[in-house]
């Protein structure tokens, strides 16, 4: 959207570099050496450079539109990846203090429960009374 911006504001000052280059008398109006059919008058004159003047106020207007959201995007962006990596950073703290205290834990002589040791949902331990079915 900036070069289409800027393409039509460049445009606008083609024209009006144009019209200005080649008018020699004040009731006509040529573009590139092509006279613009329809325009006899100043009036239409000054009418015809207000037309171009609003085609480059557009189009300025629409560089700076895209700009600004460009550069809005980038600093949400931006935000973002910082967070993202400030929660990494937490949650590798956090697995750090977990190994530590899991390495104390074991030092200590505490036997840490092991996978094996964690019931299971929908695991019938053999030797529970309350799951013996021969009962």
């Amino acid at each position: 959207m900036i070069l289409v911006g800027l393409i039509l504001a460049g445009a606008a000052v083609c024209v009006a570099v144009g019209i200005i280059a080649e008018n020699t008398a004040p009731a006509t109006l040529s573009v590139f050496g092509q006279h613009v059919p329809g325009v006899t008058s100043q009036a239409q004159v000054f009418v015809a450079g207000v037309i171009v003047t609003i085609f480059f106020v557009i189009g300025l207007t629409i560089a700076s539109l895209a700009l600004g959201r460009s550069m809005r995007v980038r600093r949400e962006l931006r935000e973002l990846r910082e967070e993202h990596e400030e929660s990494l950073t937490t949650l590798e703290m956090e697995r750090q203090q977990f190994q530590r205290e899991l390495a104390r834990a074991r030092a200590r002589g505490g036997v840490p429960q092991t996978t094996s040791d964690i019931p299971v949902a929908g695991h019938r331990d053999p030797v529970s009374p309350f799951f013996d079915q021969s009962a």
